[in-house]
């Protein structure tokens, strides 16, 4: 019926369709000559999209747990590794090989600053 049923359904439309069965649950005399749109098969669709609906939340808020447990894990690497080079540094000094291979600069690779020239009088 639709062109691309790989797309999700604005839920303005989802709104319009459910406003519609419930106008049909109302009809006293609904009897389709298609059986595929039953009053039965209308509302256990509805029911299929509800449950849909509820596990696709779930599943949401499972991935944003497990997200949210991965930066918390992400951070607490970053920071002990922070802590392990400032000991690396306190233990070999600053401008020391060990220093260098945890992937800090030696301090005497830094470059000096030029000094500015004083304007003549």
């Amino acid at each position: 019926m639709a062109k691309d049923e790989t797309k999700a359904i604005a839920p303005e439309i989802l709104k319009s369709d459910a406003d519609s069965l419930a106008a049909i649950q109302d009809l006293s005399g609904y009897a389709p000559v298609n059986p595929d749109f039953a009053l039965a098969k209308l509302t256990a669709a509805q029911t299929a999209l509800g449950s849909a609906a509820s596990d696709f939340a779930q599943a949401e808020a499972d991935w944003q747990t497990a997200r949210d447990q991965r930066v918390a894990a992400q951070w607490t690497f970053h920071n002990v590794m922070v802590g392990a080079r400032q000991q690396v540094v306190a233990q070999y000094g600053d401008d020391s090989n060990e220093a260098q291979a945890v992937g800090l600069k030696k301090k005497s690779e830094y470059a000096k600053r030029a000094r500015k020239p004083e304007p003549a009088k």
